[in-house]
């Protein structure tokens, strides 16, 4: 905000900018602006509901109040509420493909999607075992802010040590772009190095590779440092040139007009009692390692140390790792939510919310997923390598040593079955699990009530 003020100001703004040691709040800045008796207050479309309602604070002012539509979506509300009207389950899927359409990405003269098909994510599931063979290919580094660190960003710093010197994470290790130039060279860096290998390994969780090819502009995205169609039109150019193949750029361009769009589009048509959903009835609290990281499930550990250290992780590791151990626990969705929100540097609540009580946490119902996110350790060891450096073996299903993500796979579809036996994609898990026989049901269910006893 403060590089933003700065920039307005060499552009000949005239800028009333309240720091956070100016005003008790929001509102007590509002209204010492007002000195300067303006016409009108012009808002640009907030992204958040607590925000959303700060519009009555403003009008109560008694100053009008114009509402501009935000510029950091591609899908106005009113669009997403008519495709959203009355159905009690969405296919981000088809919301992707009628906004290609729309808005002409990746799309042949004739009307049909490049290359013939919507979806490549069949080639974008290269495994530990594949990168391997590839010869374990590395990413370029990523830019960072530390190069030149401004004045301001030196003087930020200093005040977050000094207002929140108990939180987590280090203010000094601030490695993201906080300009809208830094924000175009790290989109840059991002399609010239990393966007061709991105689709093959967008899936690859790797302990020593923290953020494989990953795009890392989910920050500078939600704060409006760049623009959903530039960094589009950034990657379809890359594909239109050679540079980079139509799987990856497909995967990228889903990313951000669709399942990006898809997930605002569900916070608004369901706030403000979506923060509540809790469709499974998960009441177990968030234990403590989740802060601490000291777990003897390394996989766990060595996520939840990366995002102290980094307030990142990709979207696999925050979906299959941390979301799919929530799930399988039966943590309570509202403390889950409340530490994405805490942990990340692109949390916003519009982002949290349908990702993590949706998407990971299947509390919504399914009304955004047509199944749960849950996985065993075979999933984690394919797509990881995690493993090998764990107490647990991902191959034991109950016994000594048996990793915990295999008891609590087959405990999770256990507690369910019934809600789950008539889903035709959990259907075949919940027969597996009912044709076992009793004595070893009752061993896993015995072990992951030991296992699940023991988080505090």
């Amino acid at each position: 905000m403060r590089e933003f003020a700065k920039s307005l100001r060499e552009h000949g703004w005239e800028v009333d900018y309240r720091k956070m040691a100016d005003a008790p709040s929001w509102l007590d800045a509002l209204n010492d602006h007002l000195q300067y008796g303006p016409d009108e207050l012009l808002v640009m479309e907030p992204n958040n509901w607590s925000q959303h309602e700060k519009l009555n604070s403003m009008a109560a002012s008694g100053i009008p109040v114009r509402v501009t539509p935000t510029c950091q979506f591609v899908t106005p509300r009113e669009e997403f509420f008519r495709f959203g009207k009355g159905k009690k389950r969405l296919l981000m899927e088809a919301h992707y493909r009628q906004a290609r359409q729309k808005l002409g990405i990746l799309m042949r003269d004739d009307g049909e999607p490049e290359g013939g098909a919507w979806n490549y994510d069949a080639e974008n599931r290269k495994t530990v075992r594949d990168w391997k063979k590839d010869g374990a290919p590395q990413p370029p580094a990523a830019i960072t802010s530390r190069r030149g660190q401004s004045l301001i960003l030196a003087e930020v710093i200093s005040e977050v040590n000094r207002w929140f010197p108990d939180d987590v994470g280090r203010a000094e290790d601030c490695w993201l772009p906080t300009t809208r130039d830094g924000a175009l060279e790290a989109l840059r860096q991002f399609v010239e190095k990393r966007l061709p290998l991105f689709g093959d390994y967008q899936d690859l969780m790797l302990q020593d590779s923290q953020t494989m090819f990953h795009s890392l502009i989910a920050a500078p995205l939600n704060l409006g440092l760049l623009l959903p169609m530039e960094c589009v039109a950034a990657a379809e150019r890359a594909y239109k040139s050679g540079h980079a193949p139509l799987a990856a750029v497909e995967g990228f361009v889903r990313q951000i007009i669709g399942w990006r769009e898809f997930v605002n589009g569900v916070y608004w048509l369901k706030m403000p009692d979506y923060l509540q959903s809790n469709g499974l009835g998960a009441t177990r609290k968030l234990p403590a390692f989740f802060y601490s990281g000291e777990t003897d499930m390394n996989c766990l550990s060595c996520v939840i140390r990366e995002v102290k250290d980094t307030a990142y992780n990709h979207h696999i590791q925050r979906l299959m790792i941390l979301g799919n151990f929530l799930l399988l626990a039966g943590i309570s969705p509202q403390e889950a939510h409340d530490w994405f929100l805490e942990m990340y540097i692109d949390a916003h609540e519009w982002v949290m919310a349908a990702n993590v009580l949706g998407m990971a946490l299947h509390a919504d119902g399914g009304f955004m997923a047509t199944k749960p996110y849950a996985g065993s350790a075979a999933y984690i060891s394919k797509m990881g390598n995690y493993c090998s450096g764990c107490n647990f073996d991902p191959n034991k299903k109950s016994g000594p040593g048996a990793c915990p993500f295999n008891l609590l796979y087959w405990d999770f579809y256990d507690r369910h079955a019934d809600r789950f036996a008539s889903n035709p994609r959990t259907s075949m898990m919940v027969s597996a699990w009912r044709k076992r026989p009793e004595a070893e049901r009752e061993t896993i269910r015995r072990e992951a009530a030991k296992f699940l006893a023991g988080l505090t």
